[in-house]
């Protein structure tokens, strides 16, 4: 009895160590679609940080990075005001009055942001929003004053209400987009995407629906009348896994579809792109961050199971217009204890598998994701490493700008990968990443002349544990010898954070130390390129990934 209970004893240990193993197989031969780049979507409350320092230097590295334009998202384009930056909020005061009445147009800031971006490669994802004063039927109180731990209803002031002149705010779109089809010519503003508002569905918007629908037909009505080929879209609600954004969003759908126009009294209004939010929701549970995923990629299904059951509409590119962890990016973590995951390697890793869901779930619903934009920036002048949901800190680049650095590596078609640890996107849709086991996973892309493979070790859970012994399998090359580059986001590599800290955490670093933490801040290989042989198109690697970890291996030849 003794011997047989070892033996089970022995067997169960040696089934546990078995399924400890993660095998990960990745298929050459099998394309599943294509490695759209749709990561490269990026924004902020605050338009004005643009032409900052920090600003004009994280846009630049945006920029270089990425092998197709960066687009990115800006509210307060259209806020009254002279260059404010305050938190979650700008201003560009494009539009006064006179004392008759009569409008006065200024592009002078709105034209400082634009020719930002495009001295950089950017392309805007240019909002007509928020209401300018003169417009505004409830204009005051009109500036915010808004600061982390306060309610985040302060920020819905003066400029969240309709317009008192449905003309006047017309006059002001068709003026804009003519000015900047003079300033900037009509190829380029062509391959811009113009939208209204944000979120109408909650505080930032302080009409109905209905009036919502009115502003856009008279909004798309101006903009096509300026540049008949502009691209124009919305209606950029919250997500619409909650019934009442949901329903939002099929109003706003079916009036756009079968509803009378308010602006030229015919059925429809034009729409070129289909927009809505999707956001989770991080908590503390037993001391720690714990994410949920699934709260995001629910938002995501079910925006696209909306817009899919749409039939003349399901083929208009998708852009989800905020694609977050959670919802408030300047809310930092002293006040909100949550947001802790921001700074390390959490948000990296969460990015990684988040993004690889995006995909899985287009691919079911056969919609067209067009753009899933990181609302996520800088804030100029703030704490180092405050815990904002930002790119960078102070010109210091955070861990998960190098998962975005990591995905622009990547082109192509993509390619099946197979795994013995991983979640179905289905399954973290329904549940999140919860229970001993983690997402062990990854996606992969092959090029004409390159291959690349994206691991992460991810677990809604940020508690430190052991890494992942990791067996891939790679299958389908066509070249005998391949250039490796092994390129690494954990604790020791592309980590600025961790080094920060190491140095102790300064509040005002040395120009040494911030050349220190500017080199930390970029993405690292995790040992020197090596050059590896491949057996009848195949290749075995085994690799060690820690706990919220990920690994980009490119193969080139």
């Amino acid at each position: 009895m003794k011997k047989f209970i070892l033996y089970c004893l022995l067997l169960g240990a040696a089934q546990f160590v078995f399924a400890q193993k993660t095998i990960i197989n990745v298929d050459l031969n099998k394309e599943i679609g294509e490695m759209h780049p749709f990561w490269a979507w990026f924004g902020a409350d605050e338009p004005n940080y643009a032409y900052m320092r920090d600003g004009k230097k994280l846009l630049s590295e945006l920029s270089a990075m990425s092998p197709v334009p960066v687009y990115f998202r800006a509210h307060n384009l259209l806020t009254s005001g002279h260059d404010t930056m305050n938190l979650k909020w700008g201003s560009t005061n494009v539009y006064t009055e006179d004392a008759n009445g009569k409008p006065i147009y200024d592009f002078t800031i709105l034209d400082k942001i634009f020719d930002t971006y495009l001295q950089r490669g950017i392309k805007p994802m240019a909002q007509f929003s928020f209401m300018p004063e003169a417009l505004s039927t409830n204009p005051q109180p009109y500036e915010h004053h808004w600061q982390p731990g306060m309610p985040y209803d302060k920020v819905y002031t003066g400029w969240a209400y309709p317009p008192k002149d449905y003309k006047k705010w017309a006059d002001l779109v068709y003026t804009w987009v003519k000015h900047a089809v003079e300033r900037y010519g009509k190829a380029e503003v062509e391959s811009w995407y113009w939208e209204l508002w944000n979120e109408p569905n909650i505080g930032y918007w302080k009409g109905t629906v209905e009036e919502y629908c009115k502003l856009y037909d008279y909004t798309a009505d101006a903009a096509k009348r300026a540049l008949p080929t502009i691209r124009m879209g919305g209606p950029e609600t919250t997500g619409p896994s909650w019934n009442k954004a949901a329903d939002f969003l099929k109003t706003f759908l079916t009036h756009c579809v079968s509803g009378k126009n308010y602006a030229t009294g015919k059925i429809g209004a034009p729409l070129d792109f289909i927009t809505f939010h999707a956001k989770g929701a991080p908590k503390i549970v037993d001391g720690h961050v714990q994410m949920n995923m699934g709260t995001q990629l629910r938002d995501i299904s079910e925006g696209f199971r909306i817009v899919a059951s749409y039939p003349t509409l399901k083929s208009l590119p998708i852009i989800i217009g905020e694609s977050d962890p959670e919802g408030c990016a300047a809310c930092g973590m002293k006040t909100n204890p949550s947001n802790a995951y921001r700074n390390g390697t959490m948000y990296s890793s969460y990015t990684a598998a988040s993004f690889a869901r995006k995909y899985a779930l287009a691919d079911h619903f056969k919609v067209n994701l067009r753009g899933a934009v990181s609302w996520s920036f800088e804030f100029e002048n703030q704490p180092y490493f405050y815990g904002f949901r930002d790119l960078a800190t102070n010109g210091i680049d955070k861990p998960v700008l190098n998962v975005f650095r990591m995905f622009a590596l990547m082109k192509g078609k993509r390619v099946e990968v197979k795994g013995n640890q991983n979640y179905s996107y289905t399954a973290i849709r329904d549940s999140s990443v919860r229970g001993p086991k983690a997402d062990i996973d990854g996606i992969a892309s092959k090029d004409l002349r390159s291959v690349a493979v994206m691991l992460w070790h991810y677990h809604d859970d940020d508690v430190k544990t052991g890494s992942a012994s990791i067996e891939l399998n790679l299958k389908g090359f066509t070249a005998k010898t391949l250039n490796l580059h092994h390129y690494r986001i954990d604790d020791e590599n592309s980590n600025s954070y961790e080094v920060w800290k190491k140095m102790g955490s300064p509040e005002n670093p040395t120009a040494e130390q911030i050349a220190i933490l500017e080199k930390a801040g970029q993405l690292t290989l995790l040992s020197s390129p090596a050059y590896v042989k491949t057996n009848n198109g195949a290749l075995k690697m085994e690799i060690e990934l820690p706990r919220q970890g990920v690994s980009l291996l490119k193969f080139d030849w």
